[in-house]
């Protein structure tokens, strides 16, 4: 039996799929006010509890061998990316389970210190490394997935707002293909106890990402540019209002003042081990977008 948390994202919603396909036993964690049909049509043992509560975590983990971590939050770090994963780890442990994968964030590894979702996932890889469990790590740059409700307002409007240096480089995963490496990871032997950085087979510049937009919808992108001191301006705001958001715009500024991408030698690893070829950035919003 297989536990996926985060089972209504875009990760985990992607990895039930593939087990159930595989006709594998899935328990998928989910909220009470999450949309989980999809699970249930994919006979999925649906569990509706709160990563927040340690009970719920120990009766979801009852009768596991694996457990797939890919759930997260920018609002409620401590509680949700840390203090969650290191229960799930621990309840691993007690139950003997056979292997655990989690899905960290490329950069957890540098010190960014104001992202406080950087520091969580860097402080459960640590302990999920010395926990005596066979594991799996993950660290993606950016999510296809996550741009998709982008490329629609896209394709309504022609706007694309890039916030800070258009330069910066990137490499967007396909979230299927992500998916994919990490329900395979349990059976590839070069994979156990390894930590992957995961990209797509392109680097990007920032300003590439609108240019794919417009090659999909045949479409002359207009860019809106702003710098990044005014979200600097606005996190100062926040912060005497609530703190939480402020957090959360950390961790957001981060990403947008950084490069985050993966190698060609890191992308050839991933192809060699896995035994596919990656999916291009335009190939996956062209499937998900029907154009």
């Amino acid at each position: 039996m297989f536990l996926v948390t985060g089972a209504t994202g875009g990760i985990g919603r992607r990895v039930v799929r593939l087990l159930r396909q595989q006709k594998m036993p899935v328990r998928a964690f989910v909220r009470l006010t999450s949309h989980y049909s999809e699970l249930e049509h994919r006979e999925a043992e649906i569990f509706i509890g709160d990563l927040r509560q340690e009970k719920d975590i120990h009766k979801a983990c009852q009768g596991i061998q694996y457990i797939i971590s890919t759930h997260g939050s920018a609002r409620d770090t401590l509680a949700v990316d840390y203090r969650a994963n290191i229960e799930l780890i621990d309840q691993a442990k007690a139950n003997g389970v056979q292997h655990f994968v989690f899905i960290s964030v490329l950069g957890a590894d540098r010190d960014y210190e104001d992202a406080t979702v950087f520091k969580a996932k860097k402080a459960v890889e640590k302990y999920l490394a010395t926990s005596g469990l066979n594991y799996t790590i993950f660290r993606p740059s950016g999510l296809a997935s996550n741009l998709l409700p982008l490329a629609e307002s896209f394709r309504e409007t022609g706007l694309y707002l890039l916030i800070g240096d258009r330069k910066n480089r990137t490499s967007i995963v396909s979230t299927d293909d992500l998916a994919k490496m990490v329900v395979d990871s349990i059976n590839i032997t070069a994979a156990q106890n390894q930590i992957f950085p995961v990209g797509g087979p392109e680097v990007l510049m920032r300003e590439d990402i609108p240019q794919i937009f417009g090659r999909v919808f045949n479409k002359e992108p207009i860019i809106i540019n702003p710098p990044l001191f005014l979200l600097d301006g606005l996190r100062s705001g926040l912060g005497l209002f609530n703190r939480e958001e402020q957090q959360a715009l950390g961790t957001f500024r981060t990403l947008l003042a950084h490069e985050f991408f993966c190698t060609p030698e890191e992308i050839a690893n991933l192809e060699s081990i896995f035994g596919f070829k990656l999916e291009t950035l335009e190939n996956f919003l062209r499937h998900y977008l029907a154009v």
